[in-house]
């Protein structure tokens, strides 16, 4: 296999203008503006741009067309890359300038945002606040105490991030064991594969803890571009520090509520909506006036934090806060107040003045951890356990949402049998996996105040699955509207199969037209483990032997013989040994490339639908790096599995695997 080879631009400047995905993205859209005498002209560009992700709905195909006649007077003139890149900045900029003032749909989410090209100034002080935040986290780390503490007033920290091993594990911090460390790369010194390894591990860990990375490649991390290193530190922190802003977690939100109804409408909240919700709760009993809406101008003058903090430690409370005339001295005194409940700086008196929201929010999390401030009431508690999904549930509705998560849609899910009722998000899927299938005239955005527009949402999106021969019986629009979990679940699982089936006939299964279907995968797996050398095999997807790992550590093997440390394999007789394999298989393959978001119970309990996930995975990510062998297909396999015996096409990066890949930019 060979080494990543990116995209390289002669200009250094313009260069880093845009990051490795976006670059693969935009060169496929050049070569495809080639006309016939294999030249890309001016006048090939508008049909082009005006699809390019970053432009569509906003600049029309005439609209490029104009801007690029005011810039050359001949529009059949031959242009390379370069200018290509340079002409879409600047229809970048003119996109900027027609969304003007207006208030982008979630832009103070930091997990709701995605990395453009647009800005790439990255904020000092969200640096040093995220370089304490590693310090302190990680300074008792084996293998990180060596470089730690960083100094956040140098590139140190850039520097530390080109290995992958600093992202890993802090990943782990915001949700442990994520990550098998058996698996991260941790020599003093790595090789460019072992670097490249590690960076894949963490993207695809990444986006399995619910980050946004759709236009990060592993290349830009081993270059550490700032604005990216601090954008994916920030996302895994802040997940972090509102781990615990949910009803599971933290039943005693329920204090928040007044009916079943408002207990709907919190599970489906975002999580930096429930501690603004929080927030303004405790404000409201201190007898604040104001309602806190965001955490950047609402909370410039202080007032709301010297409220709530008085409210939530009274024996700590001071009217010289109030009293205070001059914000910042306000801001100071209320981090000094702050700090006697041991929050840590995360933000200084210069940020809450400026309304900075990323610090702020992370400050707000910080005090919500230390004193909610909510009453244990047993009543209410009780009644938001008898809530809580069955396990297998909990981990499939985790799966999808992190899966949907990934394909890089405009919508961000928070609970998915919530946001999911509206029909806008299964339709923003389908037009994803299945491009035209949306009729968008008839469909409604949100928010949706007439019921009825919901339903016809999701009618469309039943009549596309049956369709895409998706198994519908009796199953109709309003059953998804009413929350009905089974038919959710069931529905996604088609999906998500589909979507994995479909990427595996484009690679290998094309061949006079075949289905690939699931006894392919199966008969592949055991096909490859075999010709190994190795004797594990698996009857089916179900196959209770499958619980120990060792099949699926042998087909990681088998496809990439490096890839397996088995010094570190327990035989899996134990429960405790088939977690460890269980949790090392999924670093092991998510090091290797697949973009997987099952948990090491589904291995352990062999949940037939997420070891489906696994095996297709795999098998995408080894028939897309190296292509089967005739000698590797039985012949009476052949009919069936109806293979293309041309070479599978090479690949610059590990590719985003069967469920959910990054997209390009376009």
């Amino acid at each position: 296999m060979s080494g990543f080879v990116g995209v390289v631009v002669s200009d250094q400047n313009l260069q880093s203008q845009f990051t490795q995905v976006e670059l693969r993205g935009l060169h496929s859209n050049f070569v495809s503006a080639r006309n016939e005498s294999g030249k890309v002209t001016l006048d090939n560009l508008p049909p082009v741009m005006c699809k390019l992700k970053a432009l569509k709905d906003i600049l029309t195909e005439d609209d490029i067309s104009r801007i690029l006649n005011e810039s050359s007077s001949d529009m059949t003139e031959e242009i390379d890359f370069e200018s290509f890149l340079r002409a879409y900045l600047d229809l970048q900029k003119r996109f900027t300038a027609k969304l003007g003032n207006t208030k982008l749909k979630g832009s103070s989410s930091f997990l709701k945002a995605r990395t453009t090209t647009i800005r790439h100034n990255i904020s000092e002080s969200e640096k040093t606040s995220y370089v304490a935040h590693i310090n302190n986290f990680l300074r008792e780390d084996n293998f990180l105490k060596d470089y730690l503490p960083i100094d956040p007033s140098t590139n140190a920290l850039f520097d530390l991030a080109k290995d992958g091993v600093l992202l890993c594990k802090l990943i782990n911090v915001a949700v442990p064991g994520t990550i098998d460390e058996r698996a991260i790369n941790t020599k003093k010194v790595l090789n460019p594969w072992e670097r490249n390894e590690n960076h894949t591990l963490c993207l695809n860990s990444a986006k399995a803890i619910g980050c946004t990375v759709v236009n990060i490649g592993t290349q830009d991390l081993v270059e550490a571009r700032p604005h990216l290193v601090v954008g994916l530190i920030s996302q895994i922190i802040k997940i972090q520090l509102l781990a615990d802003l949910n009803l599971k977690r933290t039943p005693q939100l329920m204090e928040l509520v007044e009916d079943s109804k408002d207990v709907e409408e919190l599970i489906g909240l975002a999580p930096e909506k429930v501690l603004l919700k929080w927030m303004n709760f405790h404000l409201k009993k201190a007898g604040y006036k104001k309602t806190v809406n965001n955490f950047s101008s609402d909370l410039k003058d202080g007032e709301a934090y010297a409220h709530l903090l008085n409210t939530l430690a009274p024996e700590h409370g001071t009217s010289t806060t109030l009293d205070t005339k001059d914000p910042t001295e306000r801001a100071n005194l209320i981090i000094q107040q702050a700090e006697k409940l041991d929050c840590k700086r995360y933000v200084t008196p210069q940020d809450i003045v400026e309304g900075s929201a990323n610090l702020n929010l992370a400050f707000v999390a910080q005090i919500f951890q230390h004193r909610n401030g909510l009453s244990v009431d047993t009543k209410k508690i009780s009644f938001a356990e008898m809530m809580e999904d069955d396990a297998e549930t909990s981990r499939e509705e985790r799966c999808f949402r992190l899966w949907i998560n990934s394909l890089g849609i405009d919508t961000y899910i928070n609970n998915l049998f919530d946001n999911v009722r509206t029909g806008w998000v299964l339709l923003e899927v389908l037009d994803k996996i299945a491009p035209g299938s949306v009729n968008w005239k008839q469909a409604t955005k949100p928010p949706i105040k007439m019921p009825f527009r919901k339903v016809e949402n999701c009618n469309q999106v039943i009549r596309i699955g049956k369709e895409l021969n998706f198994s519908l019986v009796n199953v109709a629009g309003n059953d998804i509207v009413q929350g009905n979990k089974k038919l959710i679940l069931a529905f996604l699982w088609q999906l998500m199969r589909f979507t994995m089936l479909q990427l595996l006939k484009n690679l290998r299964f094309h061949a006079q037209g075949k289905e690939i279907t699931d006894a392919d995968i199966l008969n592949w797996a055991n096909r490859k483990v075999k010709s190994a050398g190795r004797k594990s095999q698996m009857e089916s997807f179900k196959d209770k032997s499958l619980s120990n790992g060792i099949f699926f550590l042998e087909l990681l093997s088998a496809v990439e013989p490096r890839v397996v440390n088995w010094s570190v394999v327990t035989k899996g007789e134990t429960d405790e040994d088939k977690k460890l394999n269980a949790t090392y298989i999924i670093s092991v393959a998510r090091k290797l490339g697949c973009s997987i978001f099952l948990l090491p119970e589904d291995i352990i309990e062999v949940n037939s639908k997420m070891i489906l996930t696994l095996t297709a995975s795999i098998m995408y990510w080894s028939l897309q790096h190296k292509a089967d062998t005739p000698d590797t297909i039985p012949e009476e396999d052949n009919e069936n599995a109806a293979y293309d015996e041309s070479p599978a096409a090479p690949t610059d990066e590990y590719p985003a695997a069967a469920a959910g890949g990054d997209n390009a930019s376009s």
